[in-house]
């Protein structure tokens, strides 16, 4: 298969370029970027709230890039990326929390 029919193959897919199945797990890789940047702040500067949000996005669109026709791989890939960060993102916000109370105590 030529390098032109693989491109062309790519463009016409059903979640190629063409489609919003591709640009919007583009996209959602900035926020990806952004959470493993954010690896290098302050664990009392982590967001509960929002790494919650983060990591349930990431597995419930994980989980659903999986069950769509045709499967949308890069929407997988960034989404468990996603819970992946999120995760861990949690697990430091909570040692951070948990050395806090063994502080006081």
């Amino acid at each position: 298969m030529s390098a032109a029919t693989k491109l062309q193959a790519f463009w016409n897919h059903p979640a190629g370029p063409k489609t919003i199945h591709f640009w919007a797990p583009a996209f959602k890789w900035g926020i990806t970027f952004a959470n493993i940047a954010d690896m290098q702040r302050p664990a009392d500067k982590i967001s509960t709230p929002q790494q919650c949000a983060v990591t349930a996005t990431g597995v419930i669109w994980t989980r659903y890039s999986t069950q769509i026709t045709p499967i949308n791989y890069n929407l997988m890939t960034v989404n468990a990326f996603m819970a992946i960060t999120g995760m861990y993102q949690l697990s430091r916000k909570i040692r951070h929390e948990m050395s806090k109370k063994e502080a006081a105590a």
